[in-house]
């Protein structure tokens, strides 16, 4: 099957759409495939996967890890939908600090890659949505860091004012005060 890589205006942000085959049984995709991706530029080799399942309202976000243990990350939201943002946060890049969003759901099939050095965060838009990533580095706690979602250096404009946080992000520095 293939698959349609559009960039984004963000550096190697990459909308991904898989080809979906369908018959009297259903729906058909393919969600990986190495070669196609590399073909495509994208040379990550993915070694962790994620899920989670939300109720609407809750916001998870904006993550990413420092150092060598920075993360490609390869989005999709397998049931419900989500609207996902992404910040450039490395040092020197000519779009630092700018970001990306776009909706990302079970209907529209779509898929977002970011290259490591990218922060990323998910509000959902429907009770029980199902949300997978994969990574191409493993989760390493001591490296693991964020940014304030609401972040006015960022100005990402959220669905929601006031989303369901948890501690944790609550707490996140803002841009100008976080470890990169």
């Amino acid at each position: 099957m293939k698959f349609i890589f559009t960039k984004t205006a963000l550096p190697g942000v990459i909308v991904v759409k898989p080809e979906v085959g369908s018959d009297e049984r259903g729906t058909y995709s393919e969600n990986y495939k190495a070669s196609e991706f590399k073909k495509a530029g994208i040379k990550d080799i993915f070694v962790q996967e994620n899920r989670s399942i939300s109720r609407r309202h809750v916001l998870r976000g904006l993550h990413y890890q420092r150092g060598g243990y920075a993360q490609a990350i390869l989005v999709r939201c397998g049931r419900g939908s989500i609207f996902e943002a992404v910040a450039d946060l490395r040092p020197g890049s000519k779009t630092f600090g700018k970001t990306f969003t776009i909706e990302l759901s079970d209907a529209n099939g779509l898929m977002l890659y970011m290259p490591a050095g990218f922060a990323h965060g998910f509000y959902i838009l429907n009770d029980g949505t199902e949300v997978m990533y994969k990574c191409s580095r493993e989760y390493s706690p001591g490296h693991a860091a964020g940014v304030r979602w609401n972040d006015p250096a960022l100005a990402i404009k959220w669905p929601d004012r006031n989303p369901i946080l948890s501690p944790k992000d609550s707490a996140l520095p803002f841009l100008k005060d976080a470890e990169l």
